[in-house]
């Protein structure tokens, strides 16, 4: 398999990189910066790096890269900084969706493609009627009017789930939602919930980016996980020392 990664140079992104390499698969990686990506991650003869901004390439070039892979992963996000928080783009994470899903289906293949969105726990599925309290609500309002990269991350779940939805023959996703992202040396046990099982705004959890590689490359490489999540939004809690989990 040959997978698309999409904010490979991210602080999740190089893990997820490196998390498939490490499974035998080929990565093609789209950074602003190849050097950068290089001094991260390292030369690898299944890698390929192309140096551009995702959203300054043109669909046919979209369509190119995609047309020799069988997935996509996305970890793209915006750089936290006042310009990258309220500069353009500012839709960088729904219109990249959108356009790698285009050209997902323009290059059409026997088994149907794979996406794999990395999302918030702030983000809920209203599809499976997930509620939240009034306060929280309340909360995350301010939070979509306020910063725009949370309205962002909502309108690329949203296409998944209603546009591209359950039924595409050729076309397959899953939203993997971490809760509070912190950076931890190696895997660790964590535990994956259909929804979140605690507050995102006031108990928040805890999720390491080497467990969200984790996760996301065994959803591309192990087919039985994928069926099990494919066309929902899990959830990724690390597991405290002492507790049960599954990872």
């Amino acid at each position: 398999m040959k997978v698309l990664v999409v904010g490979a140079s991210g602080a999740t992104g190089r893990l997820l990189v490196k998390e498939l390499l490490a499974r035998g698969l080929s990565v093609l990686a789209i950074v602003r910066s190849a050097q950068r990506f290089s001094q991260a991650v390292g030369n690898h003869d299944r890698l390929s790096v192309l140096e551009a901004a995702v959203l300054d390439l043109s669909q046919e070039q979209l369509e190119q890269c995609v047309g020799g892979c069988q997935a996509v992963a996305s970890c793209l996000g915006h750089t936290l900084s006042f310009k990258g928080v309220y500069g353009s783009p500012r839709r960088l994470v729904a219109e990249t969706t959108r356009r790698l899903c285009e050209a997902m289906k323009a290059n059409p293949a026997e088994r149907p493609a794979k996406f794999v969105l990395m999302n918030s726990t702030g983000c809920r599925n209203h599809d499976i009627g997930e509620t939240v309290s009034l306060p929280e609500r309340c909360v995350v309002g301010l939070i979509r009017l306020l910063v725009p990269p949370h309205r962002d991350n909502e309108l690329a779940s949203a296409y998944l789930r209603r546009e591209v939805g359950q039924g595409d023959e050729g076309l397959e996703w899953v939203v993997v939602r971490p809760d509070g992202l912190v950076d931890a040396e190696r895997v660790s046990k964590y535990e994956i919930h259909p929804s979140p099982i605690r507050s995102a705004i006031f108990d928040s959890g805890k999720t390491s980016r080497i467990n969200v590689a984790h996760f996301m490359a065994s959803l591309l490489c192990e087919q039985s996980l994928w069926e099990t999540w494919q066309g929902r939004t899990p959830v990724v809690y690390n597991v405290a020392s002492g507790e049960a989990g599954a990872g």
